[in-house]
C-alpha cells in the first residue's frame, strides 16, 4: 500500500533551512498539528558518508539518524505554525539542543527507507520536547527524546 505524501520536498524546504547533503527528510506522510508527524527518508548508497562508514558494510551513522529525527521534529512545529496561523508567520528558527534516553537498536542500510516519527511532549518557553522514533519496516532503528530550542532574531 502506497503512503500518500502530505508535504513534499518543496514544502519541507520552505520550513527548515537544511539543504542537501544535510537534508534528511524526503517527504511527510502523516501530520496532525501540535501532535504527530511521520516523515520518510530513503537512504541512498551514493551519499558521501558511506565511503567511510563503513566501506565493507555501509550503515547510516547514528548521529545522522538523530539529525533526521530533529529535522522531522522541526517540521512538526513549522507545519503546525504554518497551518494553524491566520497570518503568514515565518517558521521559528530551531536548533537541536539535547537528546535523552536515545537507544540505537538496529542499523539502517542503503536502499532502506527510514520512517521518522515525532510526537509533541511539552513546551517550556522556547524549548520544545518530542518523543521520536526511527524505524525501517517493523525494525526500530532509534528511539528517544529530543529537545529543540527556538531562537528569535537574526542568526
Amino acid at each position: 500500500m502506497d503512503k500518500k505524501t502530505i508535504f513534499g520536498l518543496n514544502e519541507i524546504l520552505d520550513i527548515i533551512p537544511h539543504r542537501p547533503p544535510f537534508l534528511f527528510v524526503d517527504r511527510v506522510i502523516k501530520f496532525k498539528p501540535n501532535k504527530i508527524i511521520i516523515a520518510e527518508r530513503t537512504i541512498r548508497s551514493d551519499e558521501p558518508w558511506f565511503e567511510g562508514h563503513f566501506p565493507q558494510k555501509a550503515i547510516m551513522p547514528g548521529a545522522l539518524v538523530l539529525d533526521a529525527l530533529a529535522q522531522t521534529s522541526g517540521l512538526l512545529l513549522g507545519f503546525t505554525k504554518k497551518t494553524t496561523s491566520d497570518k503568514e508567520n515565518e517558521p521559528p528558527k530551531l536548533f537541536y539542543l539535547a537528546s535523552s534516553n536515545v537507544k540505537f537498536t538496529s542499523p539502517a542500510f542503503p536502499g532502506e527507507t527510514l520512517e521518522l516519527i515525532s510526537e509533541s511532549r511539552e513546551k517550556f518557553e522556547n524549548l520544545y520536547s518530542y518523543n521520536v522514533e526511527a524505524t525501517v519496516g517493523r525494525k526500530i532503528v532509534a528511539k528517544g527524546i529530543l529537545t529543540l530550542a527556538a531562537i528569535e532574531g537574526e542568526i
